[in-house]
Order: structure tokens, then sequence, then C-alpha cells
């Protein structure tokens, strides 16, 4: 016979809360936290050493350093070669030790630190790229729930609901900001949705099998209006479950790939951060989590 786990909570995370906390700190297992935590710290690593691996470089120019707002408010100086090569050796170690879930909360905040430190260098000489948002902010909100285990699927917590619900924020708003600044830069919507922004995207670097669409040039328009549609819907994801949820998961993502094909803009760091939507538990071996079959 199969024996199923009772899914249980701290002590200090139980007790009734108003319907606002319960979407906004939902008790999630605990194991759902830790298989998101390796997704994150392991693409930290493959992140620091190919999309942002510019920052080394950047050291050998500080002069063109143009830190960013929150930089400046911190008083980030610009970083040297010698430095920017600890700061990742720092950030992968780090977040080696993170994803193996080595003393979580210390070698989190070191990475929380040392990458959130390497985005201020990456970003800080002229491009802001907003698909490292919601992976940031990942970083920073992992630490805070504390141990969290593969073997943990029978455990909820609220505090790792409320750091997969905060990354989910960021994930949808990174769309939804996207609609905003589209409507501030072109001074009205309407005139980014019936430009040239993809003919222009497509002429300028699009792949061979997409250059015929240059020819269809109201498909394309038709493409932007709908880009824009569901970028600004993108918040609905947040009150969706089960199929509904995987599918608009399923259809972000699709729209990444094809962004890529065409065009090679891959939109990674936010692309890992729509796992935080799954029920990752589901990733663990049976063995890992105290279930048997007897």
């Amino acid at each position: 016979m199969s024996r199923t786990p009772t899914l249980t909570t701290t002590p200090a995370e139980a007790g009734p809360r108003n319907p606002f906390l319960r979407w906004f700190m939902p008790e999630v297992p605990l194991a759902r936290a830790a298989v998101f935590r390796v997704f994150v710290y392991v693409f930290i690593i493959i992140d620091v050493l190919t999309i942002s691996g510019d920052v080394i470089a950047h050291g050998w120019t500080p002069e063109f350093y143009q830190p960013l707002w929150l930089a400046r408010v911190l008083h980030i100086p610009a970083v040297g070669v010698l430095g920017a090569q600890l700061l990742l050796a720092a950030i992968i170690v780090f977040s080696l030790l993170a994803a193996a879930g080595i003393v979580q909360r210390i070698s989190g905040w070191a990475v929380a630190i040392s990458f959130g430190a390497w985005m201020f260098y990456t970003q800080g000489y002229g491009y802001v790229a907003h698909d490292h948002m919601a992976l940031v902010i990942a970083a920073f909100v992992l630490p805070t729930i504390g141990p969290a285990r593969f073997r943990d699927v029978a455990t909820t917590s609220a505090r790792a609901g409320w750091a997969l619900r905060v990354v989910q924020i960021s994930v949808v708003l990174t769309y939804f900001y996207s609609v905003l600044m589209k409507w501030v830069a072109s001074g009205n919507i309407t005139h980014w949705a019936n430009g040239a922004v993809i003919i222009w995207a497509l002429m300028r670097r699009g792949a061979e099998w997409s250059k015929p669409f240059l020819e269809v040039p109201g498909l394309l328009i038709a493409a932007q209006w709908a880009t824009l549609v569901f970028e600004f819907l993108s918040p609905v994801a947040l009150f969706l479950k089960g199929r509904w949820l995987y599918a608009v998961v399923a259809f972000f993502c699709l729209f990444h790939l094809m962004t890529y094909l065409a065009l090679g803009i891959h939109f990674l760091p936010t692309v890992i951060c729509w796992a935080a939507f799954l029920p990752l538990e589901k990733l663990v071996p049976k063995r890992f989590t105290g279930t048997h079959t007897a």
C-alpha cells in the first residue's frame, strides 16, 4: 500500500490570515522552493559566464562607467579587472553552495549581493536590459526562505510562498512595464503598435527564414498589437491555476522561443523565473521525499 504524506506548516507560519495575505503568502511545499533555488543559482552561473559576461572586460575601461540610479545612491564605484575577477569567483562559489543547500542563508545572501553588484556593472555602460529584473529579485528573496530541502514535499511554508509570489510578480511586471515604457517612449501607444518596430528588427537582425514576413507588413503590425495585448494582460497569470496557468506559462515560453529563432533575442533570465509558477516539487524523485510504496 502507498503512504501519502500530509502537508504540514511550521507553527510560526500557521494560523488564519486575511484573503490578501493568503494570496500574497500562500503555503507552498518547501521542496518547490528547493528545486526553484537550484534553477536560479545554476542559471546565475551560466548568466555571468555568458549573457552578462562582459564585466571583466569593462574593468579595463572604468572611465566609461555610468552608474545606474541605485548604484549612485549606494555609491558603488567602477570595478577594475581584478575586482571583477574576484566578484565572478565569489558568484560562482556561493551559487554552487546555495544550489547545493549548503549554509543556505549565508550563501544565498552572498549570491544576492555579489550578483546584484555584477548587474550594476554589466548594465552601467550605456545599456540596461530589463530581462534580468526577475532573476535579480529572485536572488534577493530566496535567502529569506531559510532551509528548504528536496525531501520537504510534505512541509509547506508561507515564507516560501511569499518569495515565489514576489518572483511571480516581478516576472509579469517585466512585461507590463514594457507596455508602459513603449507608451512613454512613443508618446502614444498606437504609434508604437502601428509603427515599424518588428520590420526594423527583422531587417537588422532577423533570421533568413523570417525575412519573407517583411513582404507582409500588415501581419507584422497585427503581431505588434497582439504583443501589446498579452504583455498588458500578463498580470492575469498571478490569479490562474491548473491548466490555464500552465497554458499561459507555455505561451510566454513559446513566444520567447519564437523571438529567439527569428531575432536572436532569448530573454532567458525571465524565462527561467517563469518556473516560479509551477509545482516544481513534482520533479523531486519519490526516493527523496520520504514516501514509499509497500
